[in-house]
């Protein structure tokens, strides 16, 4: 008799955890991507992702033309290299961004990853001026760009990497290697399925990976105004610091381990402002915050940051931009469009 009722005890009590389960999350099956937080671990998941992230390093290196205002050289006048020798000095300059990259692509020794444009673009010249108005803009410098490096880390035969596509105005590039052996060990690639930002809803739970101050990090958020652009970008409320532009956002379809990739982090909101700072060779222990500076005064752009509005680019957008860029893929023997038929 008194095993009859542990059974019947037994019963009761599988059966009512089995409907608080259904109550507690009715929706894990209705092919949309979860609102809520993740219902088991899934940190073997994230891990896994995680190797396919990595760090991009770019930095351009500018020679500097300095002119004395008595020249008067204007913009028509650079037509003319020789312009340059009436320079009244020469400086060497750099200028470096770090952010994130995604290995999406490994075939036949070609690695392609996919970051953000601003990450790995600048610009040819620049110039700046004495003075502009009506009797003509009378340029001060003209800084030309003599080369550039773009490197990741931790790949398997060094890290200096090509563009193989940018588009600055959508904010994306496709980096890649060719191999010149097949790696040692297997190379890790994002193989989960690539999303559909336009069904992102309003509280769609997010995980986004990248590596904000130099640190592989891993954060989280919830999507707000969805298909804001009706391309399917959105806005998250994940913290976003310098670095994390190109990181990866993911989305998890009927709980895990459905990830799937939803979108590219790209920027924050901020406000700029410009101050007035030694050059980047200034010797900091030999200051005398005592004395009165008396060296070299450059204008630089101060960010302020401003967390939790973090700007995504759709997936639908990268698909059309690799669709776009199909031919320069293919000339270079990368194809991409299996990504994104």
């Amino acid at each position: 008799m008194k095993s009859w009722w542990w059974c019947l005890l037994l019963f009761v009590h599988i059966s009512c955890a089995k409907r608080i389960y259904d109550v507690a999350y009715p929706t894990l099956g209705d092919g949309k991507y979860d609102s809520e937080f993740p219902y088991k671990d899934c940190s073997k998941q994230l891990a896994e992702i995680s190797e396919t992230v990595k760090m991009i390093y770019s930095t351009a290196f500018y020679k500097t033309y300095l002119f004395s205002e008595e020249t008067k050289v204007k913009p028509s006048d650079l037509k003319d290299e020789s312009i340059l020798k009436k320079s009244v000095k020469t400086l060497y300059s750099h200028n470096s961004v770090s952010g994130t990259a995604t290995i999406l692509y490994y075939q036949d020794k070609k690695i392609a990853l996919l970051t953000c444009a601003h990450i790995v673009d600048f610009p040819d010249t620049s110039l700046s001026y004495y003075s502009r108005g009506q009797d003509g803009d009378v340029i001060k410098s003209v800084s030309i760009r003599e080369r550039q490096t773009n490197f990741i880390r931790d790949l398997p035969e060094g890290g200096e990497v090509e563009i193989l596509a940018s588009d600055v105005g959508l904010d994306i590039a496709i980096v890649g290697q060719t191999l010149k052996a097949v790696p040692e060990k297997p190379l890790p690639i994002f193989r989960y399925p690539i999303g559909k930002s336009k069904e992102l809803e309003w509280g769609t739970y997010l995980y986004i990976i990248g590596y904000p101050m130099g640190y592989k990090m891993i954060t989280n958020g919830i999507v707000s105004s969805p298909n804001r652009d009706k391309k399917g970008s959105f806005l998250t409320d994940a913290p976003f610091n310098r670095g994390f532009s190109g990181g990866i956002v993911l989305a998890i379809r009927d709980g895990v381990p459905n990830f799937e990739l939803v979108g590219m982090a790209k920027s924050v909101a901020a406000n700029y402002e410009f101050i007035l700072t030694p050059s980047k060779e200034f010797d900091q222990s030999a200051y005398n915050p005592g004395m009165p500076y008396e060296g070299e005064v450059f204008v630089e752009q101060k960010t302020d940051i401003r967390y939790g509005i973090t700007n995504s680019i759709s997936t639908e957008t990268i698909g059309q931009f690799i669709r776009d860029h199909k031919k320069d893929f293919e000339a270079k023997e990368f194809y991409l469009q299996t990504l994104f038929p």
